[in-house]
Protein backbone atom coordinates (compact mmCIF):
# COMPACT_ATOMS: atom_id res chain seq x y z
CA UNK A 1 0.00 0.00 0.00
CA UNK A 2 1.52 3.14 -1.12
CA UNK A 3 1.88 6.10 1.23
CA UNK A 4 0.31 9.54 -0.12
CA UNK A 5 2.04 12.54 0.67
CA UNK A 6 -0.21 15.95 0.35
CA UNK A 7 1.38 19.55 0.21
CA UNK A 8 -0.65 22.30 1.82
CA UNK A 9 -0.23 24.89 -1.07
CA UNK A 10 -0.09 27.93 0.97
CA UNK A 11 -2.51 30.80 0.51
CA UNK A 12 -1.58 33.67 -2.10
CA UNK A 13 -0.54 36.77 -0.41
CA UNK A 14 -3.31 39.47 -0.75
CA UNK A 15 -2.32 42.26 -2.63
CA UNK A 16 -1.53 45.70 -1.55
CA UNK A 17 -2.70 47.07 -4.77
CA UNK A 18 -6.44 48.45 -5.22
CA UNK A 19 -8.90 47.02 -7.85
CA UNK A 20 -8.91 49.05 -10.52
CA UNK A 21 -12.20 49.62 -13.20
CA UNK A 22 -11.54 51.16 -16.01
CA UNK A 23 -14.57 53.51 -17.89
CA UNK A 24 -14.29 53.94 -21.47
CA UNK A 25 -15.55 57.40 -22.72
CA UNK A 26 -15.96 58.39 -26.53
CA UNK A 27 -15.27 61.74 -25.60
CA UNK A 28 -17.16 63.75 -29.23
CA UNK A 29 -15.46 67.34 -29.96
CA UNK A 30 -12.10 67.71 -28.02
CA UNK A 31 -10.78 69.81 -30.95
CA UNK A 32 -12.60 72.48 -29.92
CA UNK A 33 -11.81 75.44 -26.67
CA UNK A 34 -14.12 73.82 -24.37
CA UNK A 35 -13.94 70.12 -25.37
CA UNK A 36 -10.41 70.03 -25.21
CA UNK A 37 -9.27 72.45 -22.38
CA UNK A 38 -11.78 71.93 -20.08
CA UNK A 39 -12.91 68.48 -20.22
CA UNK A 40 -10.43 66.45 -21.54
CA UNK A 41 -7.07 68.40 -19.90
CA UNK A 42 -8.43 69.50 -17.20
CA UNK A 43 -10.76 66.57 -16.48
CA UNK A 44 -10.26 63.27 -18.00
CA UNK A 45 -6.43 63.33 -18.79
CA UNK A 46 -6.16 65.14 -15.03
CA UNK A 47 -8.31 62.32 -13.55
CA UNK A 48 -5.99 59.42 -15.31
CA UNK A 49 -2.79 61.45 -14.11
CA UNK A 50 -4.51 60.66 -10.21
CA UNK A 51 -4.82 57.12 -10.46
CA UNK A 52 -8.71 56.97 -10.94
CA UNK A 53 -11.04 58.10 -8.36
CA UNK A 54 -11.52 56.26 -4.96
CA UNK A 55 -13.97 54.61 -4.23
CA UNK A 56 -15.86 53.54 -0.95
CA UNK A 57 -15.03 50.25 -0.90
CA UNK A 58 -11.23 50.69 -1.44
CA UNK A 59 -11.57 49.78 -5.48
CA UNK A 60 -10.44 53.00 -7.96
CA UNK A 61 -12.72 54.23 -11.12
CA UNK A 62 -10.42 55.22 -13.87
CA UNK A 63 -10.74 56.87 -17.51
CA UNK A 64 -9.68 55.81 -21.12
CA UNK A 65 -10.21 58.44 -23.33
CA UNK A 66 -11.44 57.65 -27.32
CA UNK A 67 -11.12 61.30 -29.38
CA UNK A 68 -13.86 61.31 -31.95
CA UNK A 69 -13.75 64.29 -34.21
CA UNK A 70 -13.75 65.28 -38.15
CA UNK A 71 -10.17 65.91 -39.03
CA UNK A 72 -8.25 62.74 -38.02
CA UNK A 73 -5.38 64.94 -38.39
CA UNK A 74 -6.21 67.27 -35.09
CA UNK A 75 -7.23 64.07 -33.28
CA UNK A 76 -3.46 62.40 -34.11
CA UNK A 77 -1.70 65.55 -32.86
CA UNK A 78 -4.17 66.00 -29.64
CA UNK A 79 -3.48 62.48 -28.87
CA UNK A 80 0.35 62.50 -29.34
CA UNK A 81 0.68 65.04 -27.46
CA UNK A 82 -1.25 63.60 -24.63
CA UNK A 83 -0.20 59.81 -24.65
CA UNK A 84 -3.97 58.91 -25.75
CA UNK A 85 -4.03 55.57 -28.00
CA UNK A 86 -7.61 55.88 -29.45
CA UNK A 87 -8.98 57.96 -31.79
CA UNK A 88 -10.78 58.40 -35.00
CA UNK A 89 -13.27 59.61 -37.20
CA UNK A 90 -16.15 57.08 -36.87
CA UNK A 91 -19.18 58.14 -34.79
CA UNK A 92 -21.36 55.48 -35.66
CA UNK A 93 -18.29 52.63 -35.15
CA UNK A 94 -17.25 53.91 -31.77
CA UNK A 95 -20.90 54.04 -30.73
CA UNK A 96 -21.05 50.38 -31.57
CA UNK A 97 -18.07 49.38 -29.64
CA UNK A 98 -18.95 48.36 -26.31
CA UNK A 99 -15.84 48.70 -24.94
CA UNK A 100 -17.09 52.60 -24.39
CA UNK A 101 -19.62 52.86 -21.91
CA UNK A 102 -20.28 56.72 -21.91
CA UNK A 103 -20.79 59.15 -24.79
CA UNK A 104 -19.46 62.27 -24.10
CA UNK A 105 -20.40 65.47 -26.49
CA UNK A 106 -18.76 68.72 -26.95
CA UNK A 107 -20.15 69.68 -30.58
CA UNK A 108 -21.67 73.00 -31.78
CA UNK A 109 -25.02 73.41 -30.67
CA UNK A 110 -26.44 72.37 -33.90
CA UNK A 111 -24.98 69.11 -34.22
CA UNK A 112 -25.39 67.83 -30.21
CA UNK A 113 -29.05 66.68 -30.73
CA UNK A 114 -28.10 64.26 -33.81
CA UNK A 115 -25.69 62.86 -31.75
CA UNK A 116 -27.25 62.53 -28.55
CA UNK A 117 -29.73 60.56 -30.40
CA UNK A 118 -26.95 58.01 -31.73
CA UNK A 119 -25.54 57.54 -28.70
CA UNK A 120 -29.00 57.09 -27.12
CA UNK A 121 -29.95 54.25 -29.45
CA UNK A 122 -26.55 52.83 -28.64
CA UNK A 123 -28.05 52.69 -25.28
CA UNK A 124 -24.49 54.77 -24.34
CA UNK A 125 -24.42 56.74 -20.82
CA UNK A 126 -24.76 60.04 -21.62
CA UNK A 127 -22.35 63.35 -20.23
CA UNK A 128 -23.27 66.16 -22.63
CA UNK A 129 -22.23 70.29 -22.72
CA UNK A 130 -25.36 72.62 -22.79
CA UNK A 131 -27.68 73.48 -24.11
CA UNK A 132 -28.84 69.93 -25.38
CA UNK A 133 -30.58 70.96 -28.42
CA UNK A 134 -31.64 74.43 -30.36
CA UNK A 135 -35.52 73.98 -28.78
CA UNK A 136 -37.09 73.09 -26.02
CA UNK A 137 -39.35 70.50 -27.93
CA UNK A 138 -36.29 68.62 -29.21
CA UNK A 139 -34.46 68.86 -25.53
CA UNK A 140 -37.27 67.31 -23.63
CA UNK A 141 -37.91 64.55 -26.64
CA UNK A 142 -34.28 63.70 -25.91
CA UNK A 143 -34.93 63.53 -22.52
CA UNK A 144 -37.56 61.42 -22.75
CA UNK A 145 -36.05 59.24 -25.31
CA UNK A 146 -32.97 58.67 -22.89
CA UNK A 147 -35.48 57.97 -19.51
CA UNK A 148 -37.50 55.25 -21.64
CA UNK A 149 -34.27 53.63 -22.95
CA UNK A 150 -33.04 53.79 -19.16
CA UNK A 151 -29.93 55.71 -20.22
CA UNK A 152 -28.27 58.03 -17.32
CA UNK A 153 -27.73 61.38 -18.73
CA UNK A 154 -25.84 64.38 -16.87
CA UNK A 155 -25.40 67.45 -18.02
CA UNK A 156 -22.85 70.35 -17.66
CA UNK A 157 -23.22 72.52 -14.83
CA UNK A 158 -20.10 73.71 -14.33
CA UNK A 159 -20.76 76.88 -12.48
CA UNK A 160 -22.40 75.13 -9.59
CA UNK A 161 -18.82 74.21 -8.79
CA UNK A 162 -17.19 77.61 -8.72
CA UNK A 163 -15.63 78.48 -5.37
CA UNK A 164 -17.42 81.79 -5.36
CA UNK A 165 -20.77 79.91 -5.92
CA UNK A 166 -19.77 77.09 -3.67
CA UNK A 167 -19.06 79.85 -1.01
CA UNK A 168 -22.34 81.45 -1.56
CA UNK A 169 -24.10 78.21 -1.40
CA UNK A 170 -22.76 77.51 2.32
CA UNK A 171 -24.24 81.54 3.04
CA UNK A 172 -27.40 80.34 1.69
CA UNK A 173 -27.37 76.90 3.21
CA UNK A 174 -26.15 78.50 6.65
CA UNK A 175 -29.29 81.09 6.65
CA UNK A 176 -27.02 84.59 6.69
CA UNK A 177 -29.32 85.96 4.01
CA UNK A 178 -32.12 85.73 5.79
CA UNK A 179 -34.76 86.21 3.61
CA UNK A 180 -33.75 86.37 -0.02
CA UNK A 181 -34.80 89.34 -1.79
CA UNK A 182 -33.04 90.28 -5.14
CA UNK A 183 -30.09 88.93 -6.78
CA UNK A 184 -28.12 91.18 -9.73
CA UNK A 185 -25.62 89.68 -11.96
CA UNK A 186 -23.41 90.74 -14.38
CA UNK A 187 -21.37 88.28 -16.59
CA UNK A 188 -19.39 89.42 -19.67
CA UNK A 189 -15.88 91.22 -21.20
CA UNK A 190 -14.87 92.64 -24.65
CA UNK A 191 -14.44 90.55 -27.69
CA UNK A 192 -12.35 92.02 -30.09
CA UNK A 193 -14.30 92.22 -33.65
CA UNK A 194 -11.41 90.75 -35.33
CA UNK A 195 -10.44 93.17 -37.95
CA UNK A 196 -7.60 94.90 -36.01
CA UNK A 197 -6.80 92.14 -33.10
CA UNK A 198 -8.14 88.70 -33.54
CA UNK A 199 -11.75 87.97 -32.00
CA UNK A 200 -11.61 85.63 -28.52
CA UNK A 201 -14.32 83.64 -29.69
CA UNK A 202 -15.55 81.76 -32.61
CA UNK A 203 -17.01 83.58 -35.21
CA UNK A 204 -20.13 81.05 -34.97
CA UNK A 205 -20.98 82.87 -31.92
CA UNK A 206 -22.18 85.27 -33.67
CA UNK A 207 -24.43 83.65 -36.12
CA UNK A 208 -28.17 83.08 -35.54
CA UNK A 209 -27.92 80.13 -38.37
CA UNK A 210 -25.26 78.22 -36.92
CA UNK A 211 -26.63 77.88 -32.80
CA UNK A 212 -24.86 81.27 -32.35
CA UNK A 213 -25.71 84.41 -29.50
CA UNK A 214 -25.45 85.25 -26.51
CA UNK A 215 -28.83 84.02 -25.19
CA UNK A 216 -28.34 80.68 -26.01
CA UNK A 217 -25.12 80.41 -24.77
CA UNK A 218 -25.63 81.85 -21.58
CA UNK A 219 -29.25 81.83 -20.51
CA UNK A 220 -28.88 77.61 -19.99
CA UNK A 221 -26.25 78.64 -17.29
CA UNK A 222 -28.59 81.47 -15.19
CA UNK A 223 -31.07 78.54 -15.34
CA UNK A 224 -29.37 76.02 -13.18
CA UNK A 225 -27.72 78.69 -11.49
CA UNK A 226 -31.16 79.95 -10.16
CA UNK A 227 -32.70 76.92 -9.77
CA UNK A 228 -29.95 75.39 -7.85
CA UNK A 229 -29.04 78.56 -5.36
CA UNK A 230 -32.39 80.34 -5.09
CA UNK A 231 -35.64 79.03 -6.45
CA UNK A 232 -36.78 77.78 -9.97
CA UNK A 233 -37.43 80.35 -12.87
CA UNK A 234 -41.45 81.31 -13.11
CA UNK A 235 -40.87 84.54 -15.89
CA UNK A 236 -38.27 86.00 -17.99
CA UNK A 237 -38.55 89.64 -19.40
CA UNK A 238 -35.26 89.99 -21.88
CA UNK A 239 -34.26 92.68 -23.96
CA UNK A 240 -31.32 91.20 -26.38
CA UNK A 241 -28.76 93.34 -28.98
CA UNK A 242 -27.05 93.15 -31.59
CA UNK A 243 -24.60 95.98 -30.33
CA UNK A 244 -21.86 95.28 -33.05
CA UNK A 245 -22.87 94.09 -36.40
CA UNK A 246 -19.46 94.23 -38.35
CA UNK A 247 -17.19 91.79 -37.22
CA UNK A 248 -14.32 89.19 -39.05
CA UNK A 249 -14.34 85.52 -38.79
CA UNK A 250 -10.82 83.02 -37.91
CA UNK A 251 -9.83 83.84 -41.48
CA UNK A 252 -10.08 87.72 -41.52
CA UNK A 253 -12.89 87.64 -43.61
CA UNK A 254 -15.52 90.77 -42.94
CA UNK A 255 -19.30 88.87 -41.43
CA UNK A 256 -22.64 90.79 -40.33
CA UNK A 257 -23.50 89.46 -36.80
CA UNK A 258 -26.89 87.85 -37.34
CA UNK A 259 -27.43 86.91 -33.00
CA UNK A 260 -27.17 88.95 -29.91
CA UNK A 261 -24.19 89.76 -28.41
CA UNK A 262 -25.87 91.45 -25.41
CA UNK A 263 -28.71 90.33 -23.03
CA UNK A 264 -30.74 91.86 -20.19
CA UNK A 265 -32.63 89.83 -18.37
CA UNK A 266 -35.20 90.14 -16.08
CA UNK A 267 -36.33 86.43 -14.12
CA UNK A 268 -38.69 85.94 -11.34
CA UNK A 269 -38.30 82.91 -9.19
CA UNK A 270 -40.33 80.88 -6.51
CA UNK A 271 -40.92 82.70 -3.40
CA UNK A 272 -40.58 86.24 -4.75
CA UNK A 273 -37.29 86.98 -5.71
CA UNK A 274 -36.38 89.07 -8.44
CA UNK A 275 -33.16 88.42 -10.30
CA UNK A 276 -31.37 90.80 -12.80
CA UNK A 277 -28.73 89.31 -15.15
CA UNK A 278 -26.68 91.36 -17.99
CA UNK A 279 -24.78 89.34 -19.84
CA UNK A 280 -22.58 91.10 -22.84
CA UNK A 281 -19.47 90.49 -25.23
CA UNK A 282 -19.71 94.39 -25.51
CA UNK A 283 -19.05 95.24 -22.05
CA UNK A 284 -15.52 96.64 -20.68
CA UNK A 285 -14.63 94.95 -17.26
CA UNK A 286 -14.91 97.12 -14.06
CA UNK A 287 -15.28 94.42 -11.25
CA UNK A 288 -13.23 92.29 -9.86
CA UNK A 289 -13.87 89.21 -11.80
CA UNK A 290 -15.70 88.61 -15.49
CA UNK A 291 -18.64 87.02 -13.67
CA UNK A 292 -20.19 88.67 -10.23
CA UNK A 293 -23.46 88.24 -8.47
CA UNK A 294 -24.75 90.30 -6.08
CA UNK A 295 -26.95 89.03 -3.50
CA UNK A 296 -28.87 91.08 -0.83
CA UNK A 297 -31.38 89.25 2.07
CA UNK A 298 -33.35 90.91 5.25
CA UNK A 299 -29.97 90.01 7.22
CA UNK A 300 -27.52 90.31 4.90
CA UNK A 301 -25.64 90.55 1.69
CA UNK A 302 -23.05 88.65 -0.79
CA UNK A 303 -21.12 89.52 -3.93
CA UNK A 304 -19.50 86.64 -5.03
CA UNK A 305 -17.14 85.50 -8.42
CA UNK A 306 -15.34 83.02 -9.54
CA UNK A 307 -13.32 82.97 -6.76
CA UNK A 308 -14.08 85.56 -4.40
CA UNK A 309 -16.86 86.12 -2.09
CA UNK A 310 -17.54 88.70 0.57
CA UNK A 311 -20.24 90.16 3.07
CA UNK A 312 -21.88 92.26 4.82
CA UNK A 313 -24.32 91.11 8.05
CA UNK A 314 -27.07 93.52 8.90
CA UNK A 315 -25.75 94.46 11.72
CA UNK A 316 -22.68 96.21 10.18
CA UNK A 317 -24.45 97.55 7.19
CA UNK A 318 -23.51 101.61 6.74
CA UNK A 319 -26.20 104.07 6.69
CA UNK A 320 -25.90 106.16 3.47
CA UNK A 321 -27.69 109.34 3.56
CA UNK A 322 -28.15 110.48 -0.33
CA UNK A 323 -26.79 114.36 -0.70
CA UNK A 324 -25.71 114.69 -4.58
CA UNK A 325 -24.48 118.79 -3.43
CA UNK A 326 -21.47 116.81 -1.13
CA UNK A 327 -18.80 114.39 -2.16
CA UNK A 328 -19.14 111.13 -0.47
CA UNK A 329 -15.77 110.54 1.44
CA UNK A 330 -17.28 106.93 2.57
CA UNK A 331 -15.12 104.00 1.86
CA UNK A 332 -18.19 101.59 0.96
CA UNK A 333 -15.67 98.67 -0.35
CA UNK A 334 -14.52 98.88 3.37
CA UNK A 335 -17.82 97.68 4.55
CA UNK A 336 -17.28 94.39 3.32
CA UNK A 337 -15.58 91.52 4.89
CA UNK A 338 -14.26 88.71 2.36
CA UNK A 339 -15.05 85.06 3.25
CA UNK A 340 -11.86 83.12 3.78
CA UNK A 341 -11.39 80.19 1.27
CA UNK A 342 -11.65 76.83 4.13
CA UNK A 343 -11.13 73.96 1.43
CA UNK A 344 -9.28 73.51 -2.03
CA UNK A 345 -11.69 73.55 -4.54
CA UNK A 346 -10.86 70.93 -7.86
CA UNK A 347 -11.57 72.65 -11.24
CA UNK A 348 -15.76 72.90 -11.65
CA UNK A 349 -15.74 70.92 -14.81
CA UNK A 350 -13.33 68.20 -13.18
CA UNK A 351 -15.08 67.71 -10.01
CA UNK A 352 -18.47 67.62 -11.61
CA UNK A 353 -17.19 64.83 -13.83
CA UNK A 354 -16.04 62.88 -10.31
CA UNK A 355 -19.25 63.21 -9.37
CA UNK A 356 -21.11 62.08 -12.17
CA UNK A 357 -18.63 58.90 -12.51
CA UNK A 358 -19.23 57.86 -9.08
CA UNK A 359 -22.96 58.32 -9.52
CA UNK A 360 -22.28 56.08 -12.82
CA UNK A 361 -20.28 53.04 -11.05
CA UNK A 362 -22.68 53.37 -7.66
CA UNK A 363 -25.82 53.52 -9.55
CA UNK A 364 -27.51 56.49 -8.06
CA UNK A 365 -29.57 58.85 -8.96
CA UNK A 366 -28.24 61.99 -10.68
CA UNK A 367 -30.09 65.15 -11.13
CA UNK A 368 -28.42 67.10 -13.71
CA UNK A 369 -29.41 65.17 -16.56
CA UNK A 370 -31.40 65.85 -19.68
CA UNK A 371 -34.20 66.78 -18.54
CA UNK A 372 -32.73 70.05 -16.37
CA UNK A 373 -30.79 70.86 -19.58
CA UNK A 374 -33.92 71.34 -21.34
CA UNK A 375 -35.30 73.70 -18.82
CA UNK A 376 -32.00 75.60 -19.53
CA UNK A 377 -32.94 75.51 -23.58
CA UNK A 378 -36.38 76.40 -22.55
CA UNK A 379 -35.29 79.23 -20.65
CA UNK A 380 -32.83 80.66 -23.64
CA UNK A 381 -35.99 79.97 -25.74
CA UNK A 382 -38.45 82.30 -23.56
CA UNK A 383 -36.02 84.92 -23.69
CA UNK A 384 -35.45 85.23 -27.47
CA UNK A 385 -39.00 85.01 -27.44
CA UNK A 386 -39.63 87.57 -24.55
CA UNK A 387 -37.03 89.88 -26.98
CA UNK A 388 -38.96 89.45 -29.96
CA UNK A 389 -41.87 90.30 -28.88
CA UNK A 390 -41.21 92.82 -26.05
CA UNK A 391 -42.92 91.17 -23.00
CA UNK A 392 -43.03 88.39 -20.22
CA UNK A 393 -43.08 84.99 -20.88
CA UNK A 394 -43.73 82.87 -18.23
CA UNK A 395 -42.48 79.53 -18.16
CA UNK A 396 -44.00 75.96 -18.26
CA UNK A 397 -43.00 73.49 -15.74
CA UNK A 398 -41.39 70.54 -18.15
CA UNK A 399 -41.76 66.45 -16.98
CA UNK A 400 -41.15 63.46 -18.29
CA UNK A 401 -44.70 62.30 -18.65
Amino acid sequence: MSETTLTATAPAAPSSAPRVREIGIIMNGVSGRMGYRQHLVRSILAIREQGGIDLPDGSKVTVKPLLVGRSEAKLAEIAAQHGIEDYTTDLDGALADPRWEIYADFLVTKARATALRKAIAAGKTIYTEKPTAESVEEALELAKLAAAAGVKTGVVHDKLYLPGLQKLKRLIDSGFFGRILSVRGEFGYWVFEGDWQPAQRPSWNYRAEDGGGIIVDMFPHWNYVLENLFGEVTSVYAQAAIHIADRWDEKGEHYTATAEDAAYGVFELEGGIVAQINSSWTVRVNRDELVEFHVDGTHGSAVVGLFGAKIQPRNATPKPVWNPDLEDAHDYDADWQSVPTNDVFLNGFRQQWEEFLLSYVQDTPYEFGLLAGARGVLLAEAGLQSSREGRKVELPALTLD
